[in-house]
C-alpha cells in the first residue's frame, strides 16, 4: 500500500495576484476619481474667465449658449446656466461693461486723433502750394486781378465776372486773355489733382438774351473757361471739371450793385493730392 504524501500548507497571507489586483483597483478609483472632479466646474472661476475672453476678444459670444445647453456638453457643467445671476450678483458685469466703455472710447479718441493729423497734413500741403501760387501771381503782377483762398481740400483762384465777360455773355472777352493765360501757367505748375471750375452769378433775374437762366448763364461761362484751358495749356482733360452754381452760392450782399459786382465770377479750385476729392 503506498504511502500518502504529506499535504504541504498553503503560504500564510494574501496571493500575490491580489496586490497586483488591489494595485489596479486603486488606479481606477483615482482614474474615476479624477474623472468626476473635472466633472465638477468651478462655477466662480469658469466665469471669472469666459468673461474675461469674452470682454477682450469675443471668443464665447456667439457660443454662449452652448456651454448651458450644448448637446457635447456633459450634464457635469449643466449648472453653469445658473451663472450669469450669480456673476451680475458680484458685480463683475457692470466691471466689464466698464472695461468696454473705455476700450470704446479709447477707440474714439485714437481715430479722432489719426482724422485731426491727416486733417494737418491736407492743410500744410495746401498752404504750400498756396505760397507758391501767390508768388506767381505776384510776379505777373495780378494781385487785383486773382484773389486766392485755401482749405485743407484745395487752392481757390477767383476771377471776377467782370474782367472775364461781358454782362450776359458768357464770351470770353478780350481782356481776359492775360488773366486767363496766367492762369493756365499756374494750373499747368501747381495742378496736382482734380481742377474744378465755378460759374456764379448774382440775383438779379436773367431776362432774355442767350441764355433762359442765371443757371444756364453760370453753366456757360464755366465751359467757356474750361474750353480755354484745354485749349492753351496742356492739362489733361479728365482733371478738369466744369459746373454752374447760378446765384446759389453768394459772397456778398446781392441787395447793393457793389455786392452783385462781386457775386459775379468764376471761381477754379486746385485740390491737392491729399484731398479727399
Amino acid at each position: 500500500m503506498a504511502k500518502k504524501q504529506k499535504q504541504e500548507d498553503a503560504p500564510a497571507g494574501s496571493p500575490a495576484w491580489m496586490a497586483t489586483f488591489s494595485d489596479l483597483m486603486n488606479l481606477l478609483l483615482c482614474f474615476f476619481v479624477l474623472l468626476f472632479s473635472m466633472s465638477t466646474v468651478d462655477a466662480q472661476k469658469f466665469e471669472e474667465v469666459a468673461a474675461s475672453f469674452s470682454q477682450t476678444f469675443s471668443v464665447f459670444t456667439a457660443g454662449a449658449l452652448s456651454i448651458g445647453d450644448g448637446l457635447l456638453i456633459s450634464n457635469g457643467v449643466s449648472q453653469l446656466n445658473e451663472l450669469d445671476d450669480y456673476i451680475n450678483s458680484t458685480g463683475k458685469s457692470e466691471e466689464a461693461d466698464d472695461m468696454s466703455s473705455v476700450g470704446a472710447d479709447g477707440t474714439e479718441l485714437e481715430e479722432a486723433q489719426v482724422l485731426a493729423e491727416v486733417e494737418a497734413m491736407k492743410m500744410e500741403k495746401s498752404e504750400e502750394m498756396a505760397e507758391l501760387v501767390e508768388e506767381a501771381i505776384a510776379e505777373a503782377g495780378m494781385e487785383d486781378m486773382i484773389e486766392m483762398d485755401f482749405t485743407s481740400q484745395y487752392v481757390q483762384l477767383t476771377l471776377n465776372g467782370s474782367l472775364l465777360f461781358d454782362s450776359g455773355s458768357a464770351k470770353l472777352s478780350a481782356n481776359a486773355t492775360a488773366v486767363m493765360d496766367q492762369v493756365g501757367i499756374i494750373l499747368e505748375r501747381y495742378g496736382e489733382s482734380v481742377i474744378e471750375i465755378e460759374g456764379h452769378t448774382d440775383s438779379v433775374p436773367f431776362v432774355g438774351g442767350a441764355y433762359a437762366s442765371n443757371n444756364e448763364l453760370s453753366s456757360a461761362r464755366a465751359l467757356a473757361v474750361f474750353y480755354y484751358l484745354i485749349d492753351h495749356t496742356n492739362l489733361d482733360p479728365s482733371l478738369l471739371k466744369h459746373s454752374g452754381r447760378g446765384e446759389y452760392c453768394p459772397i456778398a450782399d446781392n441787395s447793393t450793385p457793389e455786392g452783385r459786382a462781386l457775386n459775379r465770377r468764376v471761381e477754379i479750385k486746385i485740390y491737392n493730392s491729399l484731398s479727399d476729392y
